[in-house]
Protein backbone atom coordinates (compact mmCIF):
# COMPACT_ATOMS: atom_id res chain seq x y z
CA UNK A 1 0.00 0.00 0.00
CA UNK A 2 2.75 1.82 1.41
CA UNK A 3 4.55 2.46 -2.33
CA UNK A 4 1.38 2.25 -3.96
CA UNK A 5 0.52 5.40 -2.64
CA UNK A 6 4.28 6.77 -2.98
CA UNK A 7 4.06 5.84 -6.82
CA UNK A 8 0.85 7.32 -7.60
CA UNK A 9 2.14 10.20 -6.14
CA UNK A 10 5.15 10.68 -8.33
CA UNK A 11 3.43 9.39 -11.24
CA UNK A 12 0.63 12.25 -10.61
CA UNK A 13 3.36 15.21 -10.23
CA UNK A 14 5.01 13.93 -13.51
CA UNK A 15 2.20 13.10 -16.00
CA UNK A 16 0.24 16.47 -14.63
CA UNK A 17 3.13 18.63 -15.37
CA UNK A 18 3.11 19.30 -11.26
CA UNK A 19 6.93 18.86 -11.26
CA UNK A 20 8.23 21.71 -13.70
CA UNK A 21 5.55 24.04 -12.71
CA UNK A 22 6.73 23.83 -8.90
CA UNK A 23 10.22 23.81 -9.94
CA UNK A 24 10.54 27.62 -9.83
CA UNK A 25 9.29 27.87 -6.57
CA UNK A 26 10.30 24.47 -4.63
CA UNK A 27 13.75 23.58 -6.72
CA UNK A 28 16.10 25.53 -4.87
CA UNK A 29 19.79 25.90 -5.61
CA UNK A 30 20.83 22.14 -6.19
CA UNK A 31 20.51 18.22 -4.52
CA UNK A 32 22.42 15.89 -2.95
CA UNK A 33 21.59 12.24 -4.33
CA UNK A 34 22.39 9.46 -1.95
CA UNK A 35 22.18 5.40 -3.07
CA UNK A 36 24.14 2.41 -0.96
CA UNK A 37 24.52 -0.31 -3.12
CA UNK A 38 24.59 -0.83 -7.20
CA UNK A 39 24.26 -4.12 -8.18
CA UNK A 40 22.38 -6.31 -10.84
CA UNK A 41 18.78 -7.04 -9.37
CA UNK A 42 19.08 -10.33 -6.94
CA UNK A 43 16.34 -13.09 -7.30
CA UNK A 44 13.93 -13.51 -4.37
CA UNK A 45 10.59 -12.39 -3.39
CA UNK A 46 12.01 -11.61 0.27
CA UNK A 47 14.37 -8.61 -0.11
CA UNK A 48 13.52 -6.21 2.65
CA UNK A 49 16.41 -4.02 1.84
CA UNK A 50 15.98 -3.87 -1.70
CA UNK A 51 15.29 -0.10 -1.31
CA UNK A 52 19.08 0.55 -0.60
CA UNK A 53 20.24 -1.08 -4.43
CA UNK A 54 20.08 0.07 -7.78
CA UNK A 55 21.46 -1.50 -10.92
CA UNK A 56 23.78 -0.50 -12.61
CA UNK A 57 21.92 0.14 -15.88
CA UNK A 58 19.63 2.02 -13.99
CA UNK A 59 22.44 3.99 -12.40
CA UNK A 60 23.70 4.75 -16.06
CA UNK A 61 21.11 6.20 -17.57
CA UNK A 62 20.73 8.51 -14.34
CA UNK A 63 23.71 9.61 -15.30
CA UNK A 64 23.30 10.44 -18.40
CA UNK A 65 20.26 12.36 -18.16
CA UNK A 66 22.26 14.27 -15.99
CA UNK A 67 24.61 14.89 -18.14
CA UNK A 68 22.40 16.17 -20.75
CA UNK A 69 20.37 18.43 -18.14
CA UNK A 70 22.62 21.03 -17.84
CA UNK A 71 22.65 20.95 -14.20
CA UNK A 72 26.47 21.25 -12.91
CA UNK A 73 27.20 18.07 -11.77
CA UNK A 74 29.98 19.10 -8.97
CA UNK A 75 31.97 17.27 -6.03
CA UNK A 76 30.98 18.56 -1.93
CA UNK A 77 33.99 20.80 -1.41
CA UNK A 78 32.35 22.60 -4.36
CA UNK A 79 29.02 22.22 -3.26
CA UNK A 80 30.14 24.34 0.48
CA UNK A 81 32.01 26.22 -1.97
CA UNK A 82 28.98 27.74 -3.98
CA UNK A 83 26.60 27.64 -0.14
CA UNK A 84 29.10 30.05 1.84
CA UNK A 85 29.95 32.01 -1.21
CA UNK A 86 26.18 32.32 -2.30
CA UNK A 87 27.30 31.38 -5.80
CA UNK A 88 23.80 30.24 -7.34
CA UNK A 89 23.78 30.84 -10.64
CA UNK A 90 23.47 27.46 -11.47
CA UNK A 91 21.23 24.48 -10.44
CA UNK A 92 23.65 21.65 -9.42
CA UNK A 93 23.62 17.75 -7.85
CA UNK A 94 26.38 15.66 -5.98
CA UNK A 95 26.19 12.05 -5.62
CA UNK A 96 26.98 10.50 -2.37
CA UNK A 97 27.19 6.76 -1.70
CA UNK A 98 26.80 5.40 2.21
CA UNK A 99 28.72 2.44 3.75
CA UNK A 100 31.61 1.83 1.28
CA UNK A 101 30.03 -1.57 -0.55
CA UNK A 102 32.09 -3.63 -2.86
CA UNK A 103 29.43 -3.17 -5.62
CA UNK A 104 30.52 0.35 -5.62
CA UNK A 105 33.72 -0.64 -6.73
CA UNK A 106 32.64 -2.50 -9.09
CA UNK A 107 29.22 -1.54 -10.96
CA UNK A 108 29.28 2.23 -10.31
CA UNK A 109 32.67 3.45 -10.17
CA UNK A 110 33.31 2.16 -14.25
CA UNK A 111 29.97 4.49 -14.79
CA UNK A 112 31.27 7.49 -12.60
CA UNK A 113 34.43 7.33 -14.31
CA UNK A 114 32.76 6.72 -17.55
CA UNK A 115 30.98 9.92 -17.14
CA UNK A 116 33.48 11.89 -15.19
CA UNK A 117 31.25 12.60 -12.44
CA UNK A 118 32.56 13.27 -9.15
CA UNK A 119 31.13 11.44 -5.89
CA UNK A 120 31.47 10.88 -2.61
CA UNK A 121 31.97 7.64 0.15
CA UNK A 122 31.18 7.64 3.07
CA UNK A 123 33.36 5.06 5.04
CA UNK A 124 32.07 3.74 8.78
CA UNK A 125 35.63 3.06 9.39
CA UNK A 126 34.46 -0.51 11.36
CA UNK A 127 33.47 -2.00 8.11
CA UNK A 128 37.07 -2.10 6.61
CA UNK A 129 38.28 -2.62 9.95
CA UNK A 130 36.06 -5.94 9.65
CA UNK A 131 34.38 -5.52 12.84
CA UNK A 132 31.11 -4.05 11.74
CA UNK A 133 27.95 -4.91 12.42
CA UNK A 134 25.35 -4.96 9.12
CA UNK A 135 22.67 -6.12 11.58
CA UNK A 136 19.78 -4.91 9.26
CA UNK A 137 21.65 -7.06 6.86
CA UNK A 138 22.11 -10.04 9.55
CA UNK A 139 18.38 -9.59 10.48
CA UNK A 140 17.29 -10.23 6.25
CA UNK A 141 19.74 -13.45 6.45
CA UNK A 142 18.05 -14.79 9.43
CA UNK A 143 14.40 -14.33 8.21
CA UNK A 144 15.82 -15.68 4.84
CA UNK A 145 17.06 -18.61 5.77
CA UNK A 146 14.85 -20.07 8.28
CA UNK A 147 10.58 -21.04 8.55
CA UNK A 148 10.84 -20.58 12.20
CA UNK A 149 12.55 -17.89 14.74
CA UNK A 150 12.98 -18.02 18.06
CA UNK A 151 13.19 -14.41 19.81
CA UNK A 152 13.82 -13.31 23.30
CA UNK A 153 11.12 -10.47 23.86
CA UNK A 154 10.87 -9.01 27.47
CA UNK A 155 12.88 -12.04 28.92
CA UNK A 156 10.44 -14.25 27.23
CA UNK A 157 11.39 -16.80 24.39
CA UNK A 158 8.72 -16.48 21.68
CA UNK A 159 8.59 -17.95 18.38
CA UNK A 160 7.18 -16.86 14.80
CA UNK A 161 6.35 -18.99 11.79
CA UNK A 162 8.13 -17.31 8.48
CA UNK A 163 7.77 -20.06 6.03
CA UNK A 164 5.98 -17.80 2.95
CA UNK A 165 7.39 -14.83 1.41
CA UNK A 166 4.43 -12.84 3.04
CA UNK A 167 5.17 -13.89 6.66
CA UNK A 168 9.09 -12.95 5.88
CA UNK A 169 8.23 -9.73 5.01
CA UNK A 170 6.33 -9.15 7.70
CA UNK A 171 8.36 -10.46 10.47
CA UNK A 172 11.54 -8.68 9.14
CA UNK A 173 9.00 -5.23 9.81
CA UNK A 174 7.77 -6.00 12.98
CA UNK A 175 11.50 -7.37 14.73
CA UNK A 176 12.91 -4.41 12.35
CA UNK A 177 10.74 -1.74 14.18
CA UNK A 178 11.00 -3.38 17.96
CA UNK A 179 14.87 -2.90 17.48
CA UNK A 180 14.49 0.77 16.00
CA UNK A 181 12.52 0.96 19.11
CA UNK A 182 15.30 0.38 21.46
CA UNK A 183 17.12 3.06 24.10
CA UNK A 184 20.68 2.20 23.09
CA UNK A 185 22.51 1.45 19.42
CA UNK A 186 24.54 -1.21 21.62
CA UNK A 187 21.12 -2.89 22.71
CA UNK A 188 19.88 -3.37 18.88
CA UNK A 189 23.47 -4.80 18.03
CA UNK A 190 23.58 -7.37 20.69
CA UNK A 191 20.43 -8.44 20.23
CA UNK A 192 20.88 -9.18 16.16
CA UNK A 193 23.94 -11.04 17.40
CA UNK A 194 22.40 -13.29 19.26
CA UNK A 195 19.59 -13.81 17.16
CA UNK A 196 22.04 -14.45 14.14
CA UNK A 197 23.85 -17.10 16.16
CA UNK A 198 21.45 -18.92 17.26
CA UNK A 199 20.00 -19.25 13.65
CA UNK A 200 23.70 -20.03 12.29
CA UNK A 201 24.25 -16.60 10.61
CA UNK A 202 27.84 -15.25 10.32
CA UNK A 203 27.69 -11.60 11.31
CA UNK A 204 31.58 -11.25 10.69
CA UNK A 205 31.35 -12.93 7.40
CA UNK A 206 28.73 -10.05 6.12
CA UNK A 207 31.16 -7.01 6.95
CA UNK A 208 33.89 -9.18 4.95
CA UNK A 209 31.64 -9.98 2.18
CA UNK A 210 30.01 -6.79 1.42
CA UNK A 211 32.48 -3.88 2.34
CA UNK A 212 35.46 -2.62 0.64
CA UNK A 213 39.36 -3.16 2.31
CA UNK A 214 40.91 -0.16 3.07
CA UNK A 215 43.33 -1.56 0.24
CA UNK A 216 40.31 -1.24 -2.02
CA UNK A 217 39.50 2.44 -0.42
CA UNK A 218 42.98 3.46 -0.99
CA UNK A 219 42.54 2.67 -4.67
CA UNK A 220 39.48 4.63 -5.32
CA UNK A 221 40.64 7.67 -3.13
CA UNK A 222 43.57 8.04 -4.69
CA UNK A 223 40.93 9.63 -7.54
CA UNK A 224 40.43 13.26 -8.09
CA UNK A 225 36.37 12.40 -8.58
CA UNK A 226 36.04 10.79 -5.27
CA UNK A 227 35.54 12.40 -1.82
CA UNK A 228 36.32 10.45 1.08
CA UNK A 229 33.60 11.40 3.37
CA UNK A 230 33.36 10.15 7.09
CA UNK A 231 30.13 8.48 8.70
CA UNK A 232 31.16 7.34 12.03
CA UNK A 233 33.17 4.43 13.43
CA UNK A 234 29.96 1.73 14.16
CA UNK A 235 27.09 2.66 12.08
CA UNK A 236 25.56 3.94 14.85
CA UNK A 237 22.47 5.53 15.48
CA UNK A 238 23.67 8.72 17.00
CA UNK A 239 20.83 9.56 18.75
CA UNK A 240 20.48 6.50 20.69
CA UNK A 241 23.97 7.45 21.98
CA UNK A 242 23.66 8.69 26.16
CA UNK A 243 26.10 11.19 25.67
CA UNK A 244 27.70 14.33 23.66
CA UNK A 245 30.85 12.46 24.85
CA UNK A 246 30.14 9.37 23.08
CA UNK A 247 28.56 11.16 19.66
CA UNK A 248 32.01 12.94 19.41
CA UNK A 249 33.93 10.30 20.28
CA UNK A 250 32.37 8.13 17.09
CA UNK A 251 32.41 11.30 14.72
CA UNK A 252 35.93 12.50 15.56
CA UNK A 253 37.39 8.82 15.80
CA UNK A 254 36.21 7.79 12.72
CA UNK A 255 37.75 10.44 10.67
CA UNK A 256 40.95 9.92 12.55
CA UNK A 257 41.08 6.51 11.61
CA UNK A 258 40.51 7.62 7.52
CA UNK A 259 42.87 10.00 7.66
CA UNK A 260 45.55 7.21 9.13
CA UNK A 261 44.52 4.56 6.51
CA UNK A 262 43.95 6.90 3.05
CA UNK A 263 45.85 9.94 4.12
CA UNK A 264 43.31 12.19 3.69
CA UNK A 265 40.86 14.14 6.05
CA UNK A 266 37.36 14.18 5.84
CA UNK A 267 35.79 17.79 6.06
CA UNK A 268 32.27 15.98 5.40
CA UNK A 269 30.19 13.75 7.32
CA UNK A 270 27.00 11.62 6.82
CA UNK A 271 24.93 10.79 9.56
CA UNK A 272 24.11 7.14 9.88
CA UNK A 273 19.86 6.03 8.90
CA UNK A 274 20.17 9.56 9.05
CA UNK A 275 16.31 10.50 9.97
CA UNK A 276 15.02 12.57 12.05
CA UNK A 277 14.82 9.36 14.78
CA UNK A 278 18.71 9.07 14.26
CA UNK A 279 20.14 12.80 14.44
CA UNK A 280 19.30 15.78 15.55
CA UNK A 281 20.53 19.07 16.71
CA UNK A 282 22.61 17.38 19.22
CA UNK A 283 24.70 15.40 16.24
CA UNK A 284 24.25 18.61 14.06
CA UNK A 285 25.82 21.45 17.04
CA UNK A 286 28.97 18.67 17.39
CA UNK A 287 29.50 18.40 13.54
CA UNK A 288 30.05 21.69 13.78
CA UNK A 289 32.11 22.20 16.82
CA UNK A 290 34.33 19.25 14.58
CA UNK A 291 34.84 22.00 11.85
CA UNK A 292 33.05 19.60 9.32
CA UNK A 293 32.46 21.50 6.34
CA UNK A 294 29.08 19.40 5.41
CA UNK A 295 27.09 16.73 7.46
CA UNK A 296 23.98 15.22 5.84
CA UNK A 297 21.07 13.43 6.66
CA UNK A 298 18.75 11.46 5.20
CA UNK A 299 15.75 13.87 5.59
CA UNK A 300 14.39 14.41 2.24
CA UNK A 301 14.83 17.91 0.40
CA UNK A 302 16.42 19.95 -2.09
CA UNK A 303 19.15 22.53 -0.83
CA UNK A 304 17.44 26.16 -0.63
CA UNK A 305 19.55 28.91 -0.23
CA UNK A 306 18.73 29.43 4.14
CA UNK A 307 20.85 26.13 4.01
CA UNK A 308 23.75 27.67 4.02
CA UNK A 309 22.78 28.71 7.63
CA UNK A 310 22.37 25.01 8.21
CA UNK A 311 25.57 22.97 6.85
CA UNK A 312 25.86 19.99 9.02
CA UNK A 313 21.82 19.38 8.73
CA UNK A 314 21.88 18.87 4.99
CA UNK A 315 18.53 17.02 3.11
CA UNK A 316 19.02 14.37 0.62
CA UNK A 317 17.01 12.83 -2.18
CA UNK A 318 17.27 8.75 -1.51
CA UNK A 319 17.62 7.03 -5.12
CA UNK A 320 15.36 4.48 -3.88
CA UNK A 321 15.69 0.79 -5.46
CA UNK A 322 12.16 -0.04 -5.33
CA UNK A 323 10.99 3.16 -7.30
CA UNK A 324 14.25 3.06 -10.34
CA UNK A 325 12.28 5.62 -12.49
CA UNK A 326 14.49 8.25 -14.54
CA UNK A 327 10.95 9.86 -13.92
CA UNK A 328 10.73 9.99 -10.22
CA UNK A 329 14.57 11.01 -10.28
CA UNK A 330 13.18 14.51 -12.60
CA UNK A 331 10.26 14.65 -9.69
CA UNK A 332 12.38 14.64 -6.63
CA UNK A 333 14.95 17.49 -8.10
CA UNK A 334 12.32 19.53 -8.98
CA UNK A 335 11.66 19.82 -5.09
CA UNK A 336 7.89 19.01 -5.65
CA UNK A 337 7.28 15.96 -4.20
CA UNK A 338 9.78 16.57 -1.10
CA UNK A 339 8.10 20.14 -0.60
CA UNK A 340 4.43 18.15 0.07
CA UNK A 341 6.41 15.43 2.13
CA UNK A 342 7.80 19.06 4.09
CA UNK A 343 4.55 20.49 3.94
CA UNK A 344 6.31 23.42 2.24
CA UNK A 345 8.98 24.19 4.83
CA UNK A 346 12.24 24.95 3.24
CA UNK A 347 14.59 24.00 5.63
CA UNK A 348 13.76 20.89 8.23
CA UNK A 349 16.86 21.23 10.65
CA UNK A 350 14.99 20.61 14.13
Amino acid sequence: MKHTVIRTGMETLYFSGMHRILRPLFGGVGSILTMHHVRPPRAGGFQPNRLLEVSPIFLEGMLRRLRRSGIDIISLDEMHQRMVSGNFGRRFVCLTFDDGYKDIQRWAYPLLKKYEVPFALYIPTSFPDRLGDLWWVALEQVVAQNSRIGLSVEGKDQFFDCASVREKRELYAAIYEWLRSMKSYDQIVRTVRDLAACHRVDVAAICRDLCMTWEELAQMAADPLVTIGAHTVNHAILKKLPNDAAVRNEIDMSRTVIEAALGVRPQHLAYPVGDPTSAGQREFRIAGELGFKTAVTTRPGVLFRKHREHLTALPRLSVNGEYQSQRYVKVLMSGSATALWNRFRRVNAA
